[in-house]
């Protein structure tokens, strides 16, 4: 299943997505923004971090194969600090996957290395913690681009905040799409299709 690196660094939205071809295995999907988005979260005040950056070489875990793709995306994370103090975090992905010949990400059946594809999804996440007065990167903005070749090298919530406790993730999804080689969506309200062929 899809990795949730908390504080592990992704990006916002904006890759271009691959097209679809209009022989196209039939599509499973999800509708992760109906959920992961800012109503979720006590927005009468402004976010406390609002930022987008990019993500490259981010070894994508499956089902059955450990790893079985490398991504390159975007991430958007938005924080905004709740009434209680706690706070509340979305972060959004788009991007794009090539896998490595491991095996399908649902069932580890046979899939080709070099098949390429597109993905969105995201998570909603509420922690407690102290914000980080005087962060390493900008707390707004585009903040950069971060290659995970050699694992992850942005720690979000280690970068924001201190003493972070409790992090609850209420509901994560990420919806896959290969064109002929199918579509899978790993959520956690469940699993749908698979990504698999030559």
């Amino acid at each position: 299943m899809k990795k949730i690196l908390i504080g592990v660094a992704s990006a916002a939205i904006g890759l271009a997505m691959f097209a679809v071809p209009a022989f196209a295995a039939p599509s499973v999907h999800t509708n992760f923004g109906q959920t992961v988005n800012a109503s979720s979260c006590n927005t009468s005040s402004a976010p406390v971090v609002n930022v987008t950056y990019k993500v490259t070489n981010n070894a994508d875990s499956g089902v059955v194969p450990p790893v079985w793709a490398t991504d390159n995306y975007t991430k958007r994370l938005q924080i905004w600090q709740q009434a209680n103090g706690t706070f509340c975090a979305i972060a959004k992905y788009q991007g794009q996957f090539v896998t490595n010949g491991a095996g399908s990400p649902e069932t580890g059946e046979t899939l080709a290395a070099g098949v390429q594809g597109a993905f969105e999804g995201g998570y909603t996440a509420f922690f407690d913690g102290t914000l980080n007065s005087s962060p390493s990167y900008p707390t707004h903005g585009n903040i950069g681009t971060f290659d995970f070749s050699s694992g992850p090298s942005f720690d979000w919530i280690g970068t924001y905040f201190t003493g972070y406790t409790d992090f609850k993730l209420p509901y994560w999804a990420w919806n896959y799409h290969a064109g002929n080689n199918g579509s899978w969506v790993n959520a956690s309200t469940g699993n749908h299709g698979d990504i698999t062929g030559n």
